[in-house]
């Protein structure tokens, strides 16, 4: 059962993001940006109000540096579109499980990113999870 409400484009839409944002990750990382992505959607907190599906949650202006290149308009794959269906079925790991936000550093993960706590770290990318103050819904599913 999914999480979120999506049509096929949205899941084609999410496993693009998903390959242009974290292919090299491999599929756990490719599924832990999907997580972030589905959190923003459902959590309907701090800089993501009012982000109610994935098309909303992809383009949000600043949200995915991808979708301003070209990789990222190329056609979703198989592999990526299965990644996507278990994000929207709420399928969540560690250390994205409960994250907003997640970046790829040149070096060490700083303590925080916007305000948020650092929780992780998987392959390149850091991991940031709001607090209960800041967002207590990521933290309700």
């Amino acid at each position: 059962m999914a999480v979120v409400r999506h049509t096929e484009a949205d899941i084609n839409l999410l496993a693009r993001l998903l390959r242009a944002e974290a292919e090299g990750e491999g599929k756990q990382g490719m599924l832990m940006v999907g997580n972030v992505g589905i959190n923003r959607i459902r959590a309907n907190c701090s800089d993501f109000r009012g982000i109610r599906t994935i098309p909303q949650m992809i383009f949000q202006p600043h949200a995915f540096e991808a979708t301003i290149k070209g990789y990222f308009y190329q056609r979703a794959r198989e592999p990526e579109r299965r990644l996507a269906r278990r994000a929207v079925r709420g399928e969540r790991l560690w250390p994205a499980k409960f994250s907003l936000w997640y970046f790829k550093p040149p070096g060490a993960c700083p303590p925080t990113w916007y305000n948020q706590p650092h929780v992780g770290r998987y392959k390149a990318h850091c991991f940031y999870q709001p607090t209960g103050r800041e967002c207590e819904e990521v933290y309700r599913f």
